[in-house]
Parts: structure tokens; C-alpha cells; sequence
């Protein structure tokens, strides 16, 4: 795989895998995560990202984009404390309450859109069995939904489940 459309996409949401929900997890503010360079948006859970984040999501070497209800913003607030560079955004239509089968997340009809039979990797906290039948049923590429602790955030395990995926699609 060589160029970055032949890269599997990694589809990010923010608020669970990148800002983890539990008490423990807050990372203590470094230079990097320091609230006098970049505003914090009045939100304080912005604390709680870890600044290392960002390298680790690019040697993995996927083609990352932002797929969070932070839109544009991520990539304002977000990516900056984290070392990303500038990312493409899904743009989320207007739901439809008869669209989709009842317990699929409002996400995945659209990720697998806009995927459009590339190899994906959709990182959220929210994913359940219906939204991997869904995409299993309804996506040709390669795909892992992969679930992250709200309360913990992307781990070392984590990232170890992605790299082996990876690795795995790779060598198809």
C-alpha cells in the first residue's frame, strides 16, 4: 500500500477513545497540552488528552479521519494538543429515524459510505454487534470496528489491535 487512498482509513471519534470519561485518566498538562497555548474552549475534559496520542495514531500508519459530532473543531482544538496535522472531517447528514435497522448507530450507515469499499477502521466507544453485522453485511472491503473503554481511552491494547489488523489487511 503506497499511496493514501490505497491506505485503509482510520475513522476517530473524540469524547471516549481520545478523552476518556473516568476519573483516573486525566494526563498532567505538559508544554505540549498547555491551556496559555492553545484555547481550551471552555472545556475542560480537554485535560484529559494525552498529548502522545497523536504520534501513535500516525505510525500506524492509516489515512486518519475525523468521524466525531466535533466536526471541524477537532481539527481546531484537538489536533494541536495531540500532534496531528489538519484531517478530513465526515460530515454527518441529517438523520432519518426510519433509515436505519433499530439499535445501528447513527455513524455507521454513513462511515461505510463514505469508506466506499476501502479497508477501514471505525475507533468509538459506542459500537455494538448490530453496527459489525451492518458493516459485515454491507461493506466489500476489509473492516474492524474496534469498541475503546470510555472510561479509559485508547491503551496500549488498543493500538495493539489495530496494528495487528492492520498488519493482517496488509498482507492480503
Amino acid at each position: 500500500m503506497t499511496s493514501s487512498t490505497e491506505r485503509p482509513l482510520l475513522f476517530l471519534d473524540v469524547d471516549g477513545p481520545l478523552i476518556p470519561f473516568g476519573s483516573s485518566s486525566c494526563y498532567p498538562q505538559t508544554a505540549a497540552a498547555d491551556s496559555s497555548t492553545f484555547p481550551d474552549q471552555g472545556n475542560p475534559l480537554l485535560k484529559r488528552l494525552d498529548p502522545g496520542l497523536g504520534s501513535r495514531l500516525l505510525a500506524l500508519g492509516c489515512r486518519l479521519v475525523w468521524a466525531t459530532t466535533w466536526m471541524e473543531e477537532a481539527n481546531e482544538v484537538v489536533s494541536p494538543r495531540i500532534g496531528l496535522p489538519m484531517l478530513p472531517v465526515v460530515e454527518w447528514p441529517v438523520p432519518c429515524a426510519d433509515e436505519s435497522p433499530r439499535g445501528l448507530h447513527w455513524k455507521t450507515r454513513h462511515l461505510v459510505e463514505w469508506a466506499d469499499g476501502r479497508p477501514f477502521i471505525w475507533v468509538d466507544d459506542e459500537i455494538s454487534a448490530i453496527d459489525r453485522l451492518w458493516v459485515d453485511a454491507s461493506h466489500s472491503g476489509p473492516s474492524l470496528l474496534h469498541r475503546v473503554d470510555p472510561a479509559k481511552g485508547l491503551v496500549d491494547a488498543d493500538f495493539s489491535t489495530l496494528a495487528d489488523w492492520l498488519h493482517s489487511v496488509m498482507l492480503r
